[in-house]
Parts: structure tokens; sequence; C-alpha cells
């Protein structure tokens, strides 16, 4: 059958992140050790695992946090492109990095806000100095997303005079206020006390209710399993066990993962 060359997917089908064969390495630690994930559009993916698996590694890797020694990295169909190879592979065009950074926005485990500013400024300082927007419209746009995030009343406050939830959701509303194709949460909640978690967990749900595309990783357990559309159980840099999450903590098929859940559970 012929095939048309350089034809491109239909751009609503195309997955916003498309990771094939990863390693990462450390020197001589390899951390990931062929990774393969697919973030498809308006879809949530969840990465578990113990400590030291490598889903943070990942998801840095994702938005180029961190430099990849091997495999391809594709942001909605458009390859990374590198220059050398092994520890010494990097990416080839600033350009591009920028330009995939910031349609990926990462929300971190520490809040990572800035003390000297309010939280209004927080949330608009990125769409205005990075993506140059008008100031005006980026502040409604940000106080429209602190309402989302139910903290609408918090907007001239600092962050030291917020709880750990309310430093957490603000920063999530930080993230949205850059409109991005994606979001990226690095344990969001295992930071906070069991009830500021809820608030944030909230949150993270309502989102996923609204279609946004995200990669999740996450201790919790019952958030990846209510959220996700896809769960990937990392052990030890490889990907042991992955499915839709009713399949996956339903009917686990390896050991090493009925082993996770029966840890976790509680």
């Amino acid at each position: 059958m012929s095939q048309v060359p350089n034809k491109m997917p239909d751009a609503a089908d195309t997955p916003v992140i498309e990771i094939h064969d990863l390693h990462k390495s450390y020197g001589p630690l390899e951390v990931l050790k062929g990774v393969d994930l697919t973030a498809k559009r308006g879809h949530v993916v969840s990465l578990i695992g113990s400590s030291g698996s490598g889903k943070s590694t990942l998801l840095r890797c994702c938005n180029l946090l961190e430099d990849s020694q091997q495999g391809e990295i594709r942001f909605e169909g458009e390859a990374v492109r590198w220059r050398g190879a092994g520890l010494d592979r990097h990416p080839a065009d600033r350009a591009q990095v920028t330009r995939i950074r910031t349609n990926l926005s990462m929300v971190f485990q520490q809040f990572n806000l800035w003390s000297h500013l309010t939280i209004l400024q927080n949330v608009m300082e990125a769409p205005v100095t990075v993506l140059r927007r008008d100031p005006k419209e980026v502040e409604a746009k940000a106080r429209e997303y602190l309402a989302k995030v139910g903290i609408a009343d918090k907007a001239n406050a600092w962050p030291a005079q917020l709880s750990g939830g309310q430093q957490q959701r603000a920063a999530i509303a930080r993230a949205l206020c850059m409109e991005p194709r994606a979001l990226l949460f690095d344990e969001p909640t295992s930071a906070l006390d069991p009830e500021l978690e809820q608030e944030v967990v909230k949150v993270i749900k309502a989102l996923a209710d609204e279609g946004r595309t995200m990669i999740l990783v996450t201790h919790d357990m019952k958030l990846a399993a209510d959220c996700s559309d896809h769960v990937i159980f990392l052990h030890k840099g490889l990907i042991e066990e992955e499915g839709p999450p009713a399949e996956l903590f339903g009917n686990p098929q390896s050991s090493r993962l009925r082993g996770f859940l029966s840890a976790t559970a509680g």
C-alpha cells in the first residue's frame, strides 16, 4: 500500500507528549532504562512506584529540565532535536526547548512561590515576563484561575500568610495562567497534612474532569485511580506494568505491583 510521505497526523489525534526508549543516567547511575510514555490530548497519565523508581526523573525529562542520554521525546508530534551522544547529549535548539517548556507547566512538591510577591503577582509573573502578554489581560486571567482553585480572596496575600494547601493551589493557578498544553504534577500533595491534601486533590480532580492533559507523579493511589486514563507503575527505572486504572488496581498482574499496592494500602 502506498504511503504519502511526511503526512502529518490530525492535530486532534497527535499526543501532546510521546516518549520512546528513554534512558537517563546520573554518571554511572542509570535511573531510566528504556521507558515509553504517551500522553494523549485530554488524558491523565499517572506515574506510581516506590521512591527511587524514576517517576520524578521521567517527569523532569518530559519538559527537558533533565537531559536524557538516549531515546526520543516528541511534543505535539515535533521531535526534540539533540546534539552529542550519551552523557554529552543535550538539546540542539534552545528556542525549541523554551517553546516546549512554556507549553508544559509544572507543579512541584514544594510550592516554589516567590515570597516577595503577592499571590496575584506570583500567578501573573511568568505570562507577563516570559510570554510578554498584556498585564491587564493576564490579571483578569489570573483572578479567574485563583477563583477556579478556590482562593480568589487570597490574591493580595503573601505566600507566608497561606496554608500549605492554599500555597499549592496558588501554584496550580500559576501553572494554569500559562495556559499550557499539559500540566505536569510532581507529588503535588506529599508535602501537605492530610486535611490540606484533600484541598489540592479536589482541584486536581476538577481539572481532570475538565479534560485537561496531565501527567501526575503521585503517592496517592486513590487519586491515581479516580483521575487517570492510564497508570504506569515504574520499578527500578523500567515499566513493570501499565494500563487503565481499573485493570491496574483491580487486577494487578505482577508480584511487584501487588506488593507495592499492598504496602501503600490503608
